[in-house]
C-alpha cells in the first residue's frame, strides 16, 4: 500500500501545501502573530522537510522535536486553540489541492498525535 506522502503527490504536493498552508497562516488572525518576525523562508523548509517525514517520505528532518520545537509558543500563550487553527489551516489547504477526506482525516490524526508534545504537556496515560 502507498504511503500517504505517496498518495498526496510525493515533494511537489508536500511543497505546494505548505506554501498554501502559510499563505493561509500568516492571513489568520487567530494564530498569525506566533509567525512574527520568523524567518518563514526557514520555517517553510523545515515544515516541508516535517511533513515528508511525517507522511512516510525521506527522513530529512533535522529540526527540534516539537516540545522544544514550540516550547517558546507555549510560553507565549500557544494552546488548543491555537493547534485547532493551524490543523483546520492544514486541512483546509489539503482540500484546495484535492487530497481525499480519508488521506485528510490521516492528516488530522497524525497531528492530533504531536497534540501534548506541541503544547508542552505530559502525555497522556490509560
Amino acid at each position: 500500500m502507498a504511503t500517504l506522502y505517496e498518495r498526496i503527490g510525493g515533494a511537489p504536493a508536500v511543497k505546494a501545501a505548505v506554501d498554501i498552508f502559510y499563505g493561509k497562516v500568516l492571513a489568520d488572525r487567530r494564530i498569525a502573530h506566533f509567525f512574527e518576525g520568523v524567518d518563514m523562508t526557514g520555517q517553510a523548509s523545515k515544515q516541508r522537510a516535517f511533513l515528508i517525514m511525517a507522511f512516510g517520505g525521506p527522513n530529512d528532518y533535522t529540526g527540534a522535536d516539537m516540545r522544544r520545537g514550540h516550547a517558546k509558543l507555549v510560553e507565549r500563550g500557544l494552546n488548543d486553540s491555537h493547534f485547532d487553527a493551524v490543523v483546520e489551516n492544514l486541512a483546509g489547504t489539503l482540500s484546495e489541492l484535492g487530497v481525499s477526506t480519508a488521506d485528510i482525516g490521516e492528516v488530522a490524526a497524525i497531528a492530533e498525535s504531536v497534540r501534548n508534545d506541541v503544547l508542552g504537556r505530559q502525555p497522556v496515560t490509560a
